[in-house]
């Protein structure tokens, strides 16, 4: 998937835990997009350069957590079905009025 983007596996990982988990963190990413240690902080940077982007959200208190930003909730382009998404998964997003 990271080809057909053209993205780095953080970026399309970090939008997979978006909207599969509602929310993201630097040791998420990197598990999801199986990184090496020591990828820290290109995954922080990515993470910040989405949130520049209105991609994600930061969570207050928290550090280098993140929440789907105005972007993503609006980007339902694609007619996503999140019918079997996980209890913590994209339904529980702050994403209602």
């Amino acid at each position: 998937m990271c080809r057909e983007t053209k993205r780095e596996p953080a970026w399309v990982s970090a939008i997979r835990l978006a909207f599969l988990r509602g929310q993201v963190d630097v040791d998420g990413v990197m598990e999801e997009a199986n990184l090496i240690p020591g990828r820290e902080g290109t995954v922080r940077d990515v993470l910040s350069t989405m949130a520049d982007r209105n991609l994600l959200e930061p969570v207050d208190g928290a550090e280098d957590r993140y929440v789907p930003g105005k972007v993503l909730i609006e980007s339902d382009r694609y007619d996503l079905d999140f019918s079997k998404a996980s209890d913590g998964g994209a339904h529980r997003w702050r994403s209602s009025g």
